[in-house]
């Protein structure tokens, strides 16, 4: 408006109230931006924009109004664009704070009520209409749902749950209505920690910034060292205002934070959650990798890899009878059978006189029939004198170091093994190789489990080293023992990996699965249950980074050819104003590339 009246005015050669418009508009742009150079003095934090406030400054000082008036404009627009483009970077962040639900559908006996989301506790019964958006995290209760994890997780085909899955709030019910049985508090969802990490995300400044702020002495010695040398050479007022309204240094000011923060939105789209941009930064410096083996190269949850029975029995009886005992055991293999019986459509019957050994198993009826489940000496025992050594006709099984074994036992004979084991994720090698090309030069495989069994899985990867038997402590030791290396990414799920996440330069959680402690320290959380998610997270880093310099070094490049041009010149005032503010939108614009 101030340029605009003044413009009107100077056409209609009333030059004094140009005058006073141009400079009232620059004076309200300077009274803010002083504001804030004070406080941001006062916090030890001397940035980029005292270089502003002297080029406005200046202008009004000799009496360059309307060059102070473009400044003004320049440096306000280009606030409301870097406002804009954290809007747009941030619109996925926005879509997950937009869906937070506020009332649940509950079950009151054979009733609905509609309670409000933070009376909802654990064991409560909640109905999932279909276009809803799960409020808390559950199991489905029901015969199946079909839900969509887009947002969660990039998916773009909705997925189908059956009974007992678990299944994870943020995502929404394309399919019938259905039963959610809850199974924590809306507080602890999964959502509402997606929510507290998103926040964390938003209120982060990048290092690149910082470092930005750090050289803002460097750059105002050399904008007054031209603006002197300007003057000493020719003794002209108006290039020494030129000079000063071109060194605004909007690009680095404005085009490294919009150029990671894309980079966050970018990654947020594929399901890598980037707690902040200082983690998306050093994400593309990263050397050294290190990776738990349960639940990051392996699926972390016991499958059944292999069933031997014996006559006259058949897996499906071996099957059915053992996953119907186990319905009253808490027991990992217990989830796991139950688990692989639904995927088979098995009907499962519920067992009585249920009698559990702690560590060794169950005895108990179904369907009339004396059952028994446990390890292989447990079963043994209780199997008749001449069934005991049925077990060694179907032996143990070969090939499989991190298998583990579950006898089964049917009306006092010894029935079959059933073996489970923690298999490698398919895609394990493909994603160790991804990683290889994403910069890292060093992999390191780290567990807990046994040495023998942690050495067999990273020579069926490809990773540089694996160690087993490691403690919590052990692991931390190993990440600052490779950081003189350069940068070191640790990748874990469990509790046991949350100080180690913790000490590295970037800790990664495998937040689909893992636990909530290991997303809590973490600086990047995979939401979606797949290695490759951070191989792609990792190139978007590398490019980010890249645009971000190539933003601000281009952008301070064309300023200060700008400078020496107004040093000699060739620009007034008003015209270095303008193109430094196109310069300004060149380099956001490019920022902008990251978002794609």
């Amino acid at each position: 408006m101030g340029l605009i009246t003044g413009l009107l005015a100077q056409h209609y050669q009333l030059y004094y109230v140009a005058q006073i418009a141009w400079s009232s508009a620059s004076c309200v742009v300077i009274a803010v931006l002083a504001i804030q150079v004070v406080q941001a003095l006062r916090g030890g934090d001397f940035g980029l924009d005292i270089v502003a406030l002297i080029s406005m400054s200046a202008a009004l000082v000799f009496g360059e109004h309307l060059a102070a008036n473009v400044v003004a404009l320049m440096y306000a627009g280009g606030q409301w664009l870097e406002d804009l483009a954290r809007q747009r970077a941030g619109r996925e962040m926005s879509v997950l704070l937009g869906r937070i639900a506020r009332t649940a559908m509950r079950y009151r006996g054979n009733a609905l009520e509609e309670v409000a989301l933070g009376t909802v506790r654990p064991a409560d019964r909640l109905l999932i209409r279909e276009g809803e958006v799960l409020p808390v995290d559950g199991r489905v209760a029901s015969e199946y749902a079909t839900l969509d994890l887009s947002t969660l997780t990039g998916e773009s085909l909705p997925r189908t749950f059956s009974r007992g899955e678990e299944v994870f709030s943020g995502s929404s019910c394309v399919g019938p209505v259905f039963d959610l049985s809850v199974s924590r508090p809306a507080s602890e969802s999964a959502y509402a920690n997606i929510l507290r990490l998103v926040k964390a995300a938003q209120d982060s400044k990048a290092p690149l910034s910082r470092m930005a702020d750090r050289y803002a002495v460097g750059f105002l010695l050399l904008t007054l060292a031209m603006a002197l040398a300007t003057w000493w050479y020719s003794e002209d007022t108006m290039r020494v205002v030129a000079v000063l309204v071109v060194a605004t240094p909007c690009p680095l000011i404005l085009a490294v934070p919009i150029a990671l923060i894309a980079g966050m939105s970018r990654a947020s789209r594929i399901g890598v959650l980037i707690k902040g941009s200082e983690a998306l930064e050093t994400l593309a410096n990263i050397r050294t990798a290190v990776l738990d083996k349960t639940g990051t190269i392996t699926s972390g949850q016991a499958k059944l890899v292999e069933t031997r029975v014996l006559a006259p029995y058949t897996d499906q009886d071996l099957l059915t009878y053992a996953a119907s005992l186990d319905q009253a055991s808490a027991h990992v293999t217990a989830t796991a059978l139950i688990r692989e019986a639904a995927e088979r459509s098995l009907t499962l019957i519920p067992p009585t006189n249920v009698d559990e050994t702690p560590g060794s198993g169950l005895e108990g009826v179904v369907a009339g029939r004396k059952v028994i489940v446990g390890g292989i000496a447990f079963v043994r025992e209780r199997c008749t004198a001449s069934e005991r050594d049925s077990v060694t006709e179907i032996g143990a099984s070969d090939g499989l170091p991190n298998a583990m074994t579950v006898g089964v036992g049917l009306d006092g004979r010894f029935a079959g093994i059933l073996t489970f084991a923690d298999q490698m994720r398919p895609d394990a090698t493909t994603v160790i190789e991804n990683l290889r090309d994403s910069g890292i030069d060093r992999i390191i495989l780290a567990s807990g489990d046994r040495t023998p069994i942690a050495e067999s899985m990273g020579r069926a990867v490809g990773v540089d080293l694996a160690l087993g038997d490691l403690s919590p402590e052990a692991k931390v030791r190993i990440i600052q023992d490779e950081r003189h290396r350069g940068p070191v990414m640790m990748v874990g799920d469990g509790v046991n990996d949350a100080p180690a996440l913790a000490a590295a330069d970037v800790g990664v959680a495998m937040g689909a699965r893992g636990s909530a402690s290991s997303s809590q320290v973490a600086s990047i959380v995979l939401m979606v249950d797949e290695l490759k998610a951070l191989a792609a997270a990792m190139t978007i880093a590398h490019r980010s980074k890249k645009i971000a310099m190539e933003s601000a070094i281009v952008g301070l490049g064309l300023s200060v050819s700008a400078m020496i041009a107004a040093a000699f010149g060739y620009l007034s005032p008003v015209e270095g104003a303008v193109i430094q503010e196109g310069i300004d939108l060149v380099v956001i614009l490019n920022a902008l590339r990251a978002l794609r």
